[in-house]
């Protein structure tokens, strides 16, 4: 959803909409629903400036915000894909 390259489901994470808020779902088993990003910050960006409160079918509150951004901190800025075309 953020950069819309395709991939396999178990490459990527899982954010989920539940009662209690947005969380991040590494065993990809949580009920509620779902949505999928790259492990990627560049896509964690464009995805929190909208794209993936839609896909979640909600308003992202301060604290998913907050605890969403804390996720994406951790990381890397580009995938190692990426760095071995690019070096």
């Amino acid at each position: 959803m953020g950069c819309r390259t395709v991939l396999p489901k178990r490459s990527l994470v899982r954010i989920v909409r539940r009662p209690d808020g947005v969380q991040i779902d590494p065993t990809g088993k949580l009920a509620g629903r779902g949505a999928y990003l790259h492990n990627r910050r560049s896509c964690w960006q464009r995805a929190l400036k909208g794209s993936l409160a839609h896909a979640l079918k909600t308003t992202l509150s301060n604290q998913d915000l907050e605890t969403l951004r804390q996720f994406m901190e951790t990381l890397p800025e580009e995938d190692e894909e990426e760095q071995n075309t690019i070096g």
